[in-house]
């Protein structure tokens, strides 16, 4: 009988986390969860996880505490650790810089160490942020684009970043990463503009708010599926040679068109419910980023699944359930 493998998955409560734990468990993986403290009230995203799968373990600890990384990396041996917990939300950084890098940077030094004191075998997967270009002068980025962060969370990812190259040259750890350009979802928390934007509109049209209230719409950004973003990071994982991809749709859309397109998903005029409060507005702009994705199509057979029009009717399909179903 093939033995099953292994997966310890951090940050297992959040987005890219949640959906990992899903694709593991339908893969046959025995999948260990680490969830932190302050994690353990939004459990939302697992919970059905935890009540009807066997092979779904949770753990509790924190990527700044030593010894609960050390107690669940050696207690579990895995196969394969994803490592999805950071401090992920750029306006956030600002406010909390130095947590943000402790949990976003300088953790992942710490977390290697162990790995390669513990479990030296164990794939690593570092999920890392198109947000490392923030200053980018050309027009789309590949893996060799120079690293230029304008934000403290852009800065723990580079940190990151060079980290892993580090202790995957120097100590022969098997570490591979994707730079994930931005991707949503139906389980984005609301502190997101798109998965602000598709709960407002699913409220306002069901007469329980009067307008959307946003910053800069003009930002283009390129938006894809988690779910998918999720996929392709397993298939890194299964590759012979450790390496990073920029993970994207190679393609940008404006704030005001995810908008506008969200509107009309339920047939309304955006113009008569959006309202723009200066105040929203970024500390530092970051330029329009788009990723260059020709690595990954040719080593990974990447290829898009979900354009924006499919993420924008699978959010305000979710949105409008839930506010339906508190009627």
């Amino acid at each position: 009988m093939k033995k099953k493998k292994v997966a310890l998955i951090l940050g297992v409560t959040g987005q890219d986390g949640s959906f990992m734990a899903k694709l593991l468990l339908e893969k046959n993986y025995l999948v260990h969860g680490f969830v932190r403290k302050s994690a353990t009230g939004n459990l939302k995203n697992i919970s059905h996880l935890i009540k009807t799968k066997k092979n779904f373990f949770i753990h509790h600890g924190d990527l700044l505490d030593f010894v609960s990384i050390i107690n669940v990396i050696s207690k579990t041996k895995p196969d394969e650790i994803y490592n999805f917990a950071d401090q992920d939300h750029v306006r956030w950084s600002f406010e909390v810089p130095s947590y943000s890098f402790d949990v976003t940077g300088g953790s992942i030094i710490k977390l290697l160490e162990i790995i390669k004191k513990y479990s030296p075998k164990s794939k690593y997967f570092q999920p890392l942020s198109s947000n490392m270009f923030g200053n980018s002068k050309n027009i789309k980025q590949n893996e060799n684009e120079p690293l230029s962060p304008l934000s403290v969370y852009a800065l723990g990812k580079v940190t990151a970043f060079h980290a892993c190259k580090l202790y995957r040259d120097v100590f022969n750890l098997k570490i591979y990463g994707a730079i994930f350009y931005n991707h949503e979802s139906e389980i984005r928390p609301e502190e997101y503009v798109t998965r602000k934007i598709t709960k407002a509109v699913a409220r306002i049209y069901y007469g329980k708010q009067k307008e959307l209230i946003l910053g800069d719409i003009n930002a283009k950004i390129d938006w894809g599926y988690a779910k998918d973003y999720v996929e392709i990071s397993h298939k890194i994982m299964q590759q012979k040679k450790p390496d990073f991809f920029v993970i994207a749709t190679g393609k940008k859309h404006s704030v005001e068109e995810f908008v506008k397109k969200s509107f009309a998903y339920v047939g309304l005029d955006y113009k008569k419910y959006l309202k723009i409060n200066k105040k929203l507005l970024r500390p530092s702009k970051t330029v329009s980023l788009s990723g260059d994705i020709r690595k990954a199509q040719k080593l990974l057979k990447y290829k898009i699944k979900t354009n924006l029009d499919k993420l924008v009717s699978i959010m305000l399909k979710n949105d409008l359930e839930i506010e339906k179903s508190k009627d």
